[in-house]
């Protein structure tokens, strides 16, 4: 490795311990907050688990919208060009997420058409996708993101050929539902098979059958309650205890009522984040559960659309601090604010109120039913950084019912009224 990949090596661990360590922990606290940050920063995400389709309905994406977004697996930012925003920043502190992020990027500009961006990252698992990784892709990518795709690990094989083996299958992610399905077929249940329903009734069928039935086990009831155990989905031991809360200490109830609804409440047929969970890939046959991004009729205009792009290795807080006053006026952060303490989440909402807009719009996602910002701020604090915002309770609740991802207690919005 060289002294820039290990200067980058360094400054991410930094960022990350930065972003997850609460303050004055207890002992437990600490360790399990250390075990997080080096669990996090490997590559995680292989797609983003936020539903576009609610996001933009929350949004309210206009021509002249700048828009600053987390980019986890760089999915949304591509699916929001959809919506003709004027410009998007996308910002994520893993470097694996900025990878696959301008790896997308590079796709939609330099593969030949359609089809192969979709056998690239709709199917990402054919062993063409090497070549078209040598001879469109790798020579149009800056340094870190190719050195990032072409490291070799101990065993050998270069990161590429996660595209060849099935990307939907690597990455934490990946290797977590893959054991989540190797443990079912152990109990001799099999989650895959709900991908047969012709209906919503055959799928909630089958979910009894196949799926409901290993909540009653006395091991998975067991495992539900360690934090360590969801490191790989990307749950820091803050939104672990958030869930803990809202659960009154059931976690496997609650983890078993959101799959339900993953698996039972949406038509899997359009529902891709389903067919992730349950299958492990996108709808490639129909075509019809898979990403906005990945659909035919949307190609030319994502495409036309990427100079509008831009992509930093870079905290929220730190990146709006370099920015102008009023220049910004909408902002994703995922289900980051529940990794903040309360001094973490004042900062960054100084930041979001110094830059913002009026008609801003703010949204995230929480792993509990509640806001960080009203649990953890102080009463003052909050009406001081919150005056001239409005937070829209009822269309949070109905938007929460709508993600088709079903993974989160809480969707949120705030909006600036002056």
């Amino acid at each position: 490795m060289g002294s820039g990949m290990v200067a980058l090596a360094r400054s991410k661990t930094a960022a990350i311990k930065k972003a997850v360590y609460r303050a004055a922990p207890g002992k437990k606290q600490a360790l399990l907050d250390r075990l997080f940050a080096l669990w996090f920063a490997r590559f995680v995400y292989n797609q983003i688990w936020e539903d576009p389709v609610v996001d933009l309905e929350a949004l309210e994406l206009k021509p002249d919208s700048r828009v600053v977004t987390i980019a986890s697996g760089g999915c949304n930012i591509l699916n929001y060009l959809v919506a003709d925003p004027a410009q998007i920043t996308a910002l994520d502190l893993n470097p694996a997420h900025i990878a696959l992020t301008r790896l997308k990027l590079g796709a939609l500009q330099h593969l030949p058409d359609h089809e192969a961006f979709f056998q690239f990252f709709g199917v990402a698992k054919h062993q063409d996708n090497i070549e078209l990784y040598r001879s469109h892709l790798a020579g149009h990518l800056d340094e870190a993101t190719r050195a990032f795709w072409e490291h070799r690990s101990i065993l050998g094989g270069e990161r590429i050929e996660f595209f060849a083996k099935g990307l939907y299958r690597k990455a934490l992610l990946g290797k977590f539902i893959g054991f989540l399905h190797a443990f079912g077929r152990i109990a001799g249940r099999h989650p895959e098979r709900i991908l047969d329903a012709r209906t919503m009734e055959e799928q909630r069928e089958i979910y009894d059958r196949e799926i409901g039935p290993l909540f009653e086990l006395k091991l998975v009831r067991l495992l539900a309650r360690q934090p360590i155990v969801l490191y790989s989905l990307g749950i820091p031991a803050n939104q672990f205890d958030a869930m803990k809360h809202d659960s009154s200490g059931d976690l496997a109830e609650l983890i078993r009522h959101r799959i339900r609804r993953l698996a039972c409440d949406f038509d899997l047929s359009e529902n891709y984040f389903a067919w992730q969970a349950f299958g492990r890939h996108y709808d490639v046959k129909d075509r019809r559960a898979t990403p906005p991004y990945l659909k035919a009729e949307n190609y030319a205009t994502i495409r036309d659309r990427l100079d509008r792009v831009e992509t930093r290795l870079q905290s929220m807080t730190d990146y709006l601090g370099s920015q102008d006053a009023a220049s910004k006026d909408r902002y994703i952060l995922l289900d980051s604010v529940d990794w903040m303490d309360a001094t973490m989440l004042a900062d960054l909402w100084a930041q979001i109120r110094r830059t913002s807009k009026p008609g801003a719009r703010v949204i995230f996602r929480t792993a509990g039913a509640d806001s960080p910002f009203t649990e953890k701020l102080d009463p003052a604090v909050f009406a001081r950084l919150f005056e001239g915002w409005h937070y829209h309770a009822e269309e949070s609740k109905r938007w929460l019912d709508q993600d088709r991802s079903a993974i989160y207690g809480g969707f949120h919005l705030y909006s600036r009224v002056a």
